[in-house]
């Protein structure tokens, strides 16, 4: 079993948004993504989609953009982003699921070696535009349902852990994420929602025993990122 990644396809639903309003890059972003998946996955793998799947506004309508996405191979596992309006009731949303199509919200989902845990996020103290009088409220609970979706975990299982907001600030300081990833003894997190120039200075790589990988769909060149594989 394979793990891969790729967060933040901004799939169109049924809204006029083509993506390459953000620059030439995003033309055809789907096809491309679908390219490479289709030339990677096999049924037993698993994708993480951290976030940020479609831009429609309501369950129903975001209902085409889940079906294409199940419709590829492998085993999906959603968690919701900022722009991810439509999910509101998780029991709605995974009563309509296609097989093999998991969402994550204050649990966890375990699969052979792994045991898959999440939540959104939020930003972390000292990241620009942060405030305590907006943010700080947010930011705990976030904090609290990470550690409840953590608490969830199989822990005889490699934890793989998912976040849309990236767990740290611009200065790559440590955030209540961090820290509950490393007292759970998480392997790997991965995280989207940073496009363009935004993401020169995300944090990549290994950090008091944890991996941290951005998996925004743009960063990686429209191609699925390989995060882990059964021994």
């Amino acid at each position: 079993m394979r793990v891969f990644a790729i967060g933040d396809l901004h799939l169109p639903a049924n809204t006029e948004k083509p993506m390459d309003v953000f620059g030439e890059k995003w033309g055809n972003h789907f096809r491309r993504i679908s390219e490479d998946w289709l030339s990677l996955v096999e049924s037993e793998d698993a994708v993480l989609i951290p976030g940020d799947l479609s831009w429609a506004m309501h369950l129903e309508d975001a209902a085409v953009d889940i079906a294409k996405i199940g419709a590829l191979p492998g085993r999906k596992i959603i968690l919701r982003g900022n722009h991810d309006y439509w999910w509101t009731s998780v029991s709605k949303l995974r009563s309509m699921l296609p097989e093999g199509m998991y969402a994550l919200q204050n649990d966890s989902i375990s699969m052979g070696d792994f045991t898959f845990c999440g939540s959104r996020g939020w930003l972390c103290p000292g990241a620009q535009g942060y405030s305590q009088s907006n943010d700080e409220k947010i930011y705990k609970r976030e904090q609290t349902r990470l550690e409840l979706s953590l608490r969830r975990t199989a822990p005889e299982k490699r934890i793989i852990m998912m976040l849309h907001y990236p767990p740290f600030n611009e200065k790559n300081s440590s955030s209540a994420f961090t820290e509950l990833a490393e007292k759970y003894g998480v392997e790997h997190v991965v995280y989207a929602h940073l496009h363009g120039f935004s993401c020169k200075n995300a944090f990549e790589g290994e950090r008091n025993g944890v991996k941290y990988t951005l998996c925004s769909c743009d960063h990686l060149d429209f191609k699925l990122k390989l995060i882990a594989q059964s021994t």
